[in-house]
């Protein structure tokens, strides 16, 4: 089954559940997409291993920081973590929309 597709994705933080839409069309070993929340809209892309997804995700609220986002896709299933440096890693999960 293809990883190509949007997500609704929820990141539990200290913060709360950061909710967002992520969308991913991949070429290869590379994606392309975006991931829309309450933080913001970014364009993001990274590399595809079999059905895992790596990037780096850059948010300014609440503070600068830049995320190491990892999500693997099995069915209409997405999972993975959102690694906060210092902050520690907060558990990625969420849904095949479309």
């Amino acid at each position: 089954m293809s990883i190509d597709g949007t997500y609704d994705v929820v990141v539990k933080s200290p913060m709360g559940e950061r909710k967002s839409v992520l969308t991913v069309q991949s070429a290869g070993d590379r994606f392309t997409g975006t991931n829309a929340g309450d933080a913001g809209s970014f364009d993001v892309s990274g590399a595809v291993s079999g059905n895992t997804l790596t990037w780096q995700q850059k948010i300014t609220t609440p503070m600068p920081m830049t995320l190491d986002m990892t999500a693997t896709i099995e069915g209409d299933t997405i999972t993975g973590s959102a690694k906060a440096g210092a902050f520690g890693s907060f558990p990625l999960s969420g849904q095949r929309t479309g």
